[in-house]
Order: C-alpha cells, then structure tokens, then sequence
C-alpha cells in the first residue's frame, strides 16, 4: 500500500462557504485558480484517479489559502471548523480512499486554533495539522505562537507545513508585486526554507524536541545547500559588524544548526523531479520521508504528479526495505495509524 501523505482537497459544506465569499479581492483571484482543479470537490472523479495506483489511499487537508486569509477572526475559526468536520466525514465514509486527515486551525487567535486542534483530534480523530510558514506575514517564531508549539509537542501528532505567499510579495523592493509567478515557483520554496531555519535560530525546536514538523517539497532549497547550512551557519555571527548583532542574536542552541535541520520530516512532493527528491533522502534518511504527492495541483490536475512520483521513488537506489518505509511505514508510524 502507498500513502499519499499530503493531499488536498475541499470538502463540500466548506467549499460551499468559501466560494460565496465575496469580500476580498485575494479570495476571488483563489477561488478562480481552485475552480479549475475539479478533482478538489469532485469526488467520483477523484476516486477514478486514484484507481489507476491500485492499493493506495491519501492523509487530506484543506487546500490553500490559509485559514487566516478567509476574513475575521470569528469567520475563520468557523471556516476550520466547517473543514475539519468535513474532512473527518469523508474519512468515515471513505476509509479505504482517505487514511486520515490534517486538520485546518486558524492561527490569527491562538487560544481557538488550540481548541481546535484539541477537538480535531479527540472528536474527529485527525492524524494531525496544517499549518502554513507565516501568519499574515508575520513569522511563526513569534512568542505568541509558544502556547500552540507546546500543545501540539505534547500532542504527539504531524505538523504539515505549506507555503503561502502570494503576489503581493514583491521580487524586488523597488517593486509592487511578483511577476511570472516567481511568488509561487521559487518563493514558495524560500518560504518553507525560511519557515525551517527560524524554527532553528528562534530555539523552536531546542525547546519542543517532540515537535513533528512534515516540511511540503522534500524539504524545499535545505537538502540542496548543505554547505551554507553547515558550515556557512557554523560562522554565524562571525562576520557581522557590532551594530547588527541584534539579527543574529538567537534562542542559545545545544548543537550546530546544521544538526537541527536533520530533525525535520520532508515528503517526496517534488513535482517529477528526480534529482530533487535523490537529494532529499540523502540528505534526512529514507526513515524521515514520506511519499506525497501534492495531488492534484498538476497539469492533469490530479493524477500526474502521483503518478511521476511513483516513478521517482522507484527510481531511487533504495533497498525494498527503505522504499516500503517510504511510501507506508513512516506514515503509519507518525501519523498513528492504524496499519492495514
């Protein structure tokens, strides 16, 4: 059996709700790229994609945006829980298509993304939560977000972690917004980077070791720039003039920084991308991945990515031992599932 580990979909009463919002100019720009996937409502069609990979089911969270991006407090504590109610019913219904799901919190308030998440998990029996790298643009080192790390530590369940920018964020300073999508094909992946590395400096993970973190994209650019994570962070501070070193000033750390990135969790979401997801598991060991496939945000808009990157792991030189762990026994081992 093959778990797809991080998929998204919107289940029906909340893609009800989120296609009449009509208050916000980001929102409807989403909402007309999200119509063009209908395998994220659709899902008879879903079903016959998944067909075509035999034993095979997927972990489901709510496709972007962000909660926080929805509107007012009060409207997105309702929005993930009109998600979260959903994903769990398409679970139930579903077992033999759905693993689990991730639920959706809202981390603009976090006393109710707290409550939330307690209530996903001891009533609807989520396997874990999504998260996204920043709140409104702010960062998630943020002491606010102390209470939720440690909740969730304790917890003992995943952390996804998605990316989420948008055009508004400019290439350049001396510009308004990004072109070409550069927002989301190379700074997406800055974003979950950035996301790992204050986890890292902030003490994050220092202070919360039992913390899950699940990074989307095999772990974006950190497996693939070894040398500035080791040994360029090895210098940090070294070079800095005396009038900075407020920016590089962190939570004290009890080992090289390069040591802490180990400790991430990372899928196999690289889009086809061979040499991408080589690196990946060179880098964090076949037991810290875990197959998904960002279905169905491909050109087929939905089977095409699973289908190449079935490829890609098969392609890995891995003992059958290490593939099985990959795309199943990992999964059931974090997520706490219940292995079929």
């Amino acid at each position: 059996m093959k778990i797809d580990s991080f998929c998204h979909l919107l289940p029906p009463a909340y893609a009800k709700r989120f296609f009449a919002i009509d208050d916000s100019a980001a929102i409807v720009n989403l909402q007309t790229r999200t119509r063009e996937v209908p395998a994220l409502t659709d899902m008879d069609l879903r079903f016959q994609q998944m067909d075509e990979f035999g034993d095979y089911r997927q972990i489901i969270n709510v496709a972007s945006p962000p909660m926080e991006d929805l509107g007012p407090a009060a409207r997105n504590a309702e929005m993930a829980r009109l998600a979260n109610e959903g994903m769990a019913e398409l679970v139930e219904d579903h077992p033999d298509r759905f693993a689990g799901f991730c639920a959706a919190v809202s981390l603009d308030d976090v006393d109710r993304a707290i409550e939330e998440a307690e209530y996903a998990f001891t009533h609807l029996n989520a396997v874990g939560v999504q998260i996204y790298c920043h709140v409104k643009r702010g960062p998630m080192d943020d002491k606010r977000y102390d209470p939720f790390w440690e909740k969730l530590a304790g917890s003992g369940k995943m952390i996804q972690v998605h990316p989420n920018r948008n055009s508004t964020w400019a290439d350049y300073p001396t510009e308004e917004r990004s072109k070409f999508e550069i927002w989301w094909a190379l700074g997406w992946e800055y974003d979950l980077s950035a996301f790992m590395a204050r986890m890292v400096f902030s003490g994050v993970i220092e202070r919360w070791p039992d913390l899950k973190f699940l990074v989307h994209h095999g772990g974006a650019m950190i497996p693939h720039f070894p040398g500035r994570i080791g040994a360029g962070w090895d210098q940090l501070g070294s070079r800095t003039p005396e009038s900075q070193k407020g920016d590089v000033e962190g939570y004290p750390l009890t080992k090289r920084p390069f040591d802490y990135f180990k400790n991430f969790y990372v899928d196999t979401a690289c889009f086809g991308a061979g040499d991408a997801l080589r690196t990946s598991v060179r880098f964090f060991g076949h037991d810290r991945v875990l197959f998904a496939s960002d279905s169905p945000f491909d050109p087929e808009k939905g089977p095409g990515f699973i289908r190449a990157t079935i490829q890609n792991v098969e392609e890995l030189d891995l003992s059958s031992a290490q593939r099985q762990a990959i795309y199943h026994d990992n999964a059931v081992r974090l997520f706490g599932l219940t292995a079929p």
